[in-house]
């Protein structure tokens, strides 16, 4: 998701975005599980700003076209990754700790680290402090943020010192993590995007792809995004990034959901990693009227009470990210997680990216 107008580049740095407020966009056209959203707009603009891309029909949102803005909060600070201190000694008891779940980070490493120290989970020096606790991330590291590839190495960093301590640190599969290995592995390859022809760099750049990212991404972490589960449950909670009934698709159970995908990801199939990617950007099937039937489809097919998922911005579920009278970007004031669909599901998308709120929160919450 990235803001109308053009990016400039200095010597030696990352594309300038432009700051912009919420008065600076419209809500575009996302796809919904059966079609456009009503009322939303169609101007997202292609390369060109002409508002469509050469070749696609405008038939709707599709991911080569430009999704929700950036918004710069001003310089990039480069954190880097401090050597792991000695682990903790794990505990000897067997006993789970309380359950955390973090939303979209989108590279905002300041905010991630801030929102983790209010929770006790991380100490002033980045370090895990929670002992058995257990913590989920709910994808999207990268893109439109400043600093994709330090969220990687902190989240990677604390799932080992969780694991020592006798907690953990998992993550799970986002599409921008689809993105940013389609886009180092196929590059400018053609795809078949099913509206024309696309290719992942393209649409990568188009979804704030960050050059510093690419430059900074190593093996290691290529391997680590690739692993990742796409679906999970804890404590009765189904985990997952979209709020897309797509996940049916790929298998009748969490495990062959997730099999599924990491071998379509071994396979290296550009065509096939572009369907995987295409309908993990599919949003909003737990919104409408429709939604509590959608998502108690997905409870049946893989157990759990209620689903709990990031990648769609609470604003946007809410359907009020301000107006063009706003002169001082008002909009709603995220301050947690949005429960809806009859209670069904939590939204953990606070917008980060839109000026919002970076959400990590325990779990179970009230409805």
């Amino acid at each position: 998701m990235v803001v109308e107008g053009s990016m400039t580049q200095g010597a030696g740095q990352g594309p300038d975005v432009r700051t912009a407020t919420l008065r600076d966009f419209r809500v575009p056209a996302y796809v919904h599980e059966t079609g456009p959203v009503e009322g939303s707009a169609g101007d997202a603009a292609g390369p060109g700003g002409s508002g469509e891309v050469p070749g696609v029909p405008d038939n709707g949102y599709t991911p080569t076209q430009r999704d929700l803005p950036v918004i710069n909060r001003g310089d990039t600070v480069q954190v880097e990754v401090q050597a792991m201190p000695e682990p903790p000694q794990a505990p000897a008891s067997d006993e789970h700790g309380p359950l955390y779940v973090v939303g979209d980070v989108h590279g905002y490493l300041e905010e991630l680290l801030a929102a983790l120290q209010e929770q006790g989970l991380i100490d002033a020096d980045g370090n895990w402090s929670a002992g058995n606790a257990r913590l989920w991330f709910l994808g999207d590291f990268t893109d439109r943020g400043p600093d994709g590839i330090g969220v990687i190495d902190l989240v990677m960093r604390l799932s080992a010192q969780a694991a020592a301590a006798g907690g953990y640190c998992k993550a799970l599969m986002g599409n921008h993590e689809l993105l940013l290995l389609g886009a180092k592995r196929f590059g400018d390859t053609p795809v078949n995007s099913g509206a024309g022809t696309a290719t992942f760099q393209a649409a990568w750049l188009l979804n704030g792809g960050q050059k510093t990212d690419m430059e900074r991404l190593e093996d290691h972490h290529l391997q680590w995004m690739a692993r990742l589960d796409a679906i999970e449950a804890e404590d009765g909670h189904l985990l997952m990034h979209s709020d897309t009934t797509a996940y049916l698709d790929y298998g009748d159970s969490i495990e062959a959901v997730n099999d599924t995908v990491r071998e379509t990801l071994t396979r290296n199939d550009a065509d096939e990693c572009w369907d995987l990617f295409r309908k993990f950007t599919k949003r909003f099937a737990f919104r409408d009227e429709s939604g509590p039937a959608a998502v108690r489809e997905l409870l049946d097919m893989y157990g759990g009470h209620r689903i709990v998922h990031g990648h769609s911005p609470i604003p946007y579920l809410l359907g009020d990210v301000g107006s063009e009278d706003d002169s001082d970007g008002g909009g709603p004031v995220i301050e947690g997680p949005h429960i809806y669909a009859g209670g069904l599901a939590i939204a953990m998308d606070g917008g980060v990216t839109m000026a919002g709120k970076l959400l990590v929160c325990q779990l179970p919450l009230d409805s």
